[in-house]
């Protein structure tokens, strides 16, 4: 049921029994008190179900949550997708349990290509909250990621976790994931520029971020290392920080090795805004935000993109 009172939504979650309530049961929802002593006398009587006994009202308290009209309203609006049962109860290598599994075709990596801007790469849009991907503050996000077994990589379980990062950063669209962001905390990312996405930026943003195509990446357990001193200043954002951007200082070469999905060993070798991808793709593999390396005082929202820097802040480009 949906409540409207003080300008907020009330979603009254039913823990499920087995007595049926039909729509006509409870024609004004009573209030907490009224449910938890089971006094509610305002109900009106169904001739052909049964109210609910003291026990079962007490159960409904328990799930009672208020929400604000914009997070119901997310609510209602967020499709629902099936998450597989591995995802849902699995375990990592070392017999943790996964503590956050949110996974939804509405997630993405951390550049969409329809959540650009300024030296962001894509096309400038209003703040918007993405479902489906963790959210800053979720423990998965700010701890360090588990190694995959090599002898894991052929498992159902993990070929399955890659399909499903590959589904959600088409979906989204973005151009990159990692494993935490859908909740599981395994070191696993996964990678792709498109034409397509790279035609949403601004001309003069492709050529200062040295922004070129490349065909879909999956690394797991990737290692990186820089392999120049060049570095550069541009905006990054990430789903998990929705609708925000803050210059971030990244080396321009970098060389990571690891394993792609059949097991092999693989390297790949990247300079520019792929380097830039890889980069903050392994940071989150590590328990670390864009935000916790940004530049101090470039922090700000989407639709701030285009004011000025503060003084003192480095022009961006490379250094």
């Amino acid at each position: 049921m949906v409540h409207y009172l003080d300008k907020k939504i009330v979603v009254y979650c039913c823990k499920k029994s087995q007595k049926s309530f039909g729509p006509d049961v409870w024609k004004a929802p009573p209030s907490r008190t009224e449910y938890a002593a089971g006094l509610d006398q305002s109900a009106p009587q169904q001739s052909t179900q049964s109210t609910p006994s003291t026990a079962e009202a007490k159960n409904m308290v328990l799930f009672l949550r208020p929400l604000t009209i914009t997070a119901a309203a997310a609510l209602l609006r967020a499709p629902t997708t099936s998450i597989p049962t591995f995802l849902a109860t699995g375990r990592a290598a070392g017999g943790r349990r996964w503590r956050s599994v949110r996974v939804s075709a509405g997630g993405g990596g951390w550049l969409s290509g329809l959540l650009g801007g300024k030296g962001g790469g894509g096309a400038p849009t209003a703040m918007t909250v993405t479902p489906g991907t963790v959210k800053a503050g979720d423990p998965v996000l700010h701890e360090p990621a588990q190694e995959v077994a090599p002898r894991d990589v052929s498992s159902e379980k993990i070929q399955g976790i890659i399909d499903q990062m590959i589904a959600v950063m088409r979906k989204a669209p973005g151009v990159g994931l990692a494993a935490p962001q859908i909740g599981v905390p395994l070191k696993i990312i996964v990678l792709e520029d498109t034409q397509e996405f790279i035609s949403y930026a601004p001309k003069k943003d492709i050529e200062a971020q040295d922004r070129r195509p490349f065909d879909l990446l999956v690394i797991i357990n990737p290692k990186l290392k820089k392999t120049s001193k060049r570095s550069a200043c541009f905006y990054e954002g990430c789903l998990s920080v929705d609708g925000y951007r803050a210059v971030v200082e990244r080396h321009l070469d970098v060389e990571v090795s690891g394993l792609d999905r059949n097991g092999r060993p693989i390297k790949v070798v990247a300079s520019g805004w792929q380097a830039r991808i890889l980069q903050h793709e392994c940071d989150h593999l590590e328990g670390t935000l864009y935000v916790d390396k940004m530049v101090p005082r470039t922090f700000r929202t989407v639709d701030n993109l285009d004011l000025p820097l503060a003084t003192g802040c480095p022009p961006l480009g490379a250094r």
